[in-house]
């Protein structure tokens, strides 16, 4: 059973969906113990970082996020599901992450900014913010939840910051003004920047990949 975390930030309903067009099956939930029974845990997210680790705490599952984890459960994180897992967030201040996987995140604007300083040009910071749309991944080390994905494909994305992570924990990155990191790895512990349920048929594939584990 895949369980799909519910603390009021994440597309639910989409998450569900693509996993049952699998023929898998997948529950949304709160619940610690439904948790502790899953074979694999997805943490979805969508919005501010702050505002999302609060509701992680609130909802009393911070602790059993990081706990089914260190248990070696393998665990996905999908947006802002991935950014959670690091270590700090500069998102409008600073926020304490899960530290699953190390790094940081923080605004694509600035990235964009040191590569036009050092290049000497205006090219990266005239593009829109959020990266908004499809955008192909450039594999940089071998997941297994990519077992099934070409190097090139594009998956759809919405960002505004960006996961500044060691080389080796990163598995993928894309071109936007500057690389940006577009997959993460700790061990059992994986995030995807991208939205694999609205990827389509390619997206697809890396949830199946996931399941499998």
């Amino acid at each position: 059973m895949i369980a799909v975390i519910d603390y009021g930030v994440g597309n639910l309903f989409s998450l569900k969906s693509s996993f049952a067009a699998l023929g898998l099956e997948a529950v949304v939930t709160s619940d610690p113990l439904v948790l502790a029974k899953a074979d694999h845990i997805v943490l979805p997210g969508v919005g501010a970082f702050g505002d999302a680790a609060e509701k992680l705490k609130t909802s009393g599952l911070w602790d059993v996020v990081k706990s089914e984890a260190h248990c070696g459960k393998p665990l996905l994180g999908i947006c802002l599901g991935m950014q959670l897992l690091l270590e700090k967030s500069y998102e409008f201040g600073q926020f304490e992450g899960l530290g699953l996987i190390p790094g940081e995140v923080k605004p694509i604007a600035d990235k964009l900014a040191e590569k036009d300083a050092s290049e000497g040009s205006s090219f990266a910071a005239d593009l829109k913010i959020p990266q908004m749309g499809w955008n192909s991944l450039i594999m940089t080390n071998d997941s297994p939840i990519f077992k099934d994905t070409k190097n090139g494909e594009f998956m759809y994305f919405v960002h505004s910051f960006y996961c500044d992570a060691p080389a080796e924990n990163v598995t993928s990155v894309c071109e936007y003004g500057a690389k940006l990191t577009a997959s993460v790895q700790n061990g059992n512990v994986y995030g995807c920047q991208f939205h694999p349920e609205k990827s389509g048929p390619a997206g697809l594939r890396i949830l199946s990949a996931f399941a499998s584990l």
